[in-house]
């Protein structure tokens, strides 16, 4: 088995309504197809720098876990149909860091609580930029077609180099 370093990133309305629920969705199919979790917690919450499936924040969450390779194809699958998992990246590591084991452990203990956290989940936010037709974004400020005829400088300017 080869141990792995997974950061999942957690649809927030999930979190919001359970947190060992939407934890329990990813260690759940890790479990399911023949991984042993070493470690999940949760890492941070944060503002992404696009919308994922009209999300704008996300809670990440930090996992270690060995796995033989045989699992990895079908694990990808389920993570991909999750509803509460809007993105994930497994990467293959050498250990576990110092430190990471005491980290998870301590979000088991009794009374641990997530932080509250922002509620502008929603991708409706006004300074969005749409893609044009060509599926380019557009940028209004600019009425170049990149013709070439910005430079100023006359010709006679240029010779005298």
């Amino acid at each position: 088995m080869k141990l792995y370093e997974g950061m999942f990133l957690l649809d927030n309305q999930a979190v919001r309504a359970d947190w060992a629920a939407a934890k329990a969705a990813v260690t759940g199919a890790l479990a399911k197809h023949g991984a042993q979790v070493k470690t999940a917690r949760r890492w941070d919450e944060r503002r992404l720098a696009y919308t994922i499936k009209g999300r704008k924040r996300a809670t990440y969450l930090l996992t270690y876990f060995e796995q033989d390779a045989d699992g990895a194809h079908t694990l990808r699958r389920d993570l991909e149909i999750d509803e509460r998992i809007l993105r994930y990246l497994i990467t293959a590591t050498e250990e576990v860091p110092e430190g990471e084991l005491e980290a998870s452990q301590a979000e088991l203990e009794a009374g641990f609580q997530i932080p509250t956290m922002p509620g502008d989940d929603d991708a409706t936010d006004e300074t969005e930029v749409t893609p044009d037709e060509d599926g380019e974004s557009s940028d209004d400020g600019d009425d170049s077609e990149g013709d070439g005829d910005d430079d100023e400088s006359s010709d006679d300017e240029k010779d005298e180099d």
